[in-house]
């Protein structure tokens, strides 16, 4: 039971390594861009300041550092230039990037959703054992790239944590960083994740980049876990346990996928995946097979085809006829969060 909660954690964040994995190979400036492109990057309108996020109740405050591109250019850029499928980019709430940098070009880039989890907890902040997490992510990563390699997938090596995760009690915010190896790939991918918690849901920045970019994401990560912040009445401290709903897991539940955790006691592992993942990673899924192929290749940013989309569907990989069971017992017994001897409550 406990490897199996370990590999849903690990899908979890193996899975969370998209859009931003631009195709680096095309970012040549001094190259003339076809017209439709140059077309659509002209009119794109970034925006600075005090950004209003109105679906999470909550207020980025970006000065004239970053530049903030609003849902409608977000799911321009990541379905029109990097080459998304339009379903994973229906919930992006913008993308912000460092000020003037290009959407094409080599730089950093947050995707920025919102997760409907509850009120998450931070009582388990300051005794969760990462280490341990990251072993248990480790060893069942092994399993998981035996699967994808025998599909014609590229595994993905965790070679460890970037950034331990550390929660900030100031201002409600977690990060942590992956450090990741893909196969074929000479330089490490850096996954990168800051989530400020609020009084009925987790604000994400999600950032994928190299691990050569690192000090510059981390200095800019710190400024977002001062300047995200949720709006009166919907704070963290503004939680009410009376009539609010909560998460049902802490800050280790969190970094691991803990909110499958919850779901995972009243449903089977492919419900979950079915019925959970693909809402919360939603802006943040690498397409694996067709759409990995798709990124080498993508020089020209076009929009993929039709076809190409229904050819990335019929490649997906098929559901076990007979998967296992992921279902927990009503009280919890069985969930293996770190640094923590009782199991989340329900959810």
């Amino acid at each position: 039971m406990r490897k199996i909660l370990t590999t849903l954690m690990l899908l979890l964040g193996l899975l969370a390594l998209g859009p931003l994995a631009m195709p680096a190979a095309a970012q040549q400036q001094d190259q003339q861009l076809p017209p439709e492109v140059q077309q659509l990057l002209d009119s794109l309108r970034p925006q600075h300041g005090q950004i209003t996020i109105s679906e999470a109740d909550a207020t980025l405050d970006l000065g004239d550092q970053y530049d903030f591109y609003g849902p409608d250019d977000a799911r321009r850029i990541l379905v029109d230039l990097w080459g998304n499928h339009p379903d994973e980019a229906s919930d992006v709430l913008g993308l912000v990037m460092p000020a003037g940098a290009s959407p094409i070009s080599d730089s950093w880039a947050a995707v920025v959703t919102y997760e409907d989890t509850g009120w998450v907890s931070n009582d388990d902040a300051d005794d969760a054992d990462y280490d341990d997490l990251m072993e248990q992510m480790q060893d069942a990563s092994a399993d998981i790239n035996e699967q994808r390699r025998g599909q014609g997938y590229p595994g993905v090596e965790i070679i460890g944590w970037a950034q331990a995760p550390h929660y900030d009690a100031a201002s409600h915010s977690v990060v942590w960083a992956r450090e990741l190896q893909f196969d074929g790939e000479q330089v490490r991918t850096l996954n990168y994740d800051l989530r400020t918690l609020g009084r009925r849901g987790v604000l994400s920045l999600n950032l994928v980049s190299t691990m050569p970019q690192l000090a510059g994401i981390q200095t800019a990560a710190a400024d977002f876990a001062t300047h995200a912040s949720f709006n009166p009445g919907a704070r963290y401290e503004d939680y009410d346990e009376s009539t609010d709903r909560a998460a049902g897991y802490g800050i280790a539940g969190l970094v691991a996928g803990g909110a499958g955790l919850a779901l995972a006691k009243k449903a089977g592992i492919l419900a979950l995946l079915l019925k959970f993942i693909k809402p919360i990673l939603i802006g943040i899924v690498v397409f694996f097979g067709a759409f990995w192929r798709k990124v080498k290749s993508m020089f020209g940013f076009s929009s993929p085809p039709a076809e190409d989309w229904q050819d990335y569907e019929d490649q997906a990989p098929e559901a076990p006829a007979d998967p296992p069971d992921a279902s927990l017992p009503e009280d919890g017994r069985g969930v293996d969060l770190p640094g923590s001897d009782r199991p989340p409550p329900g959810p």
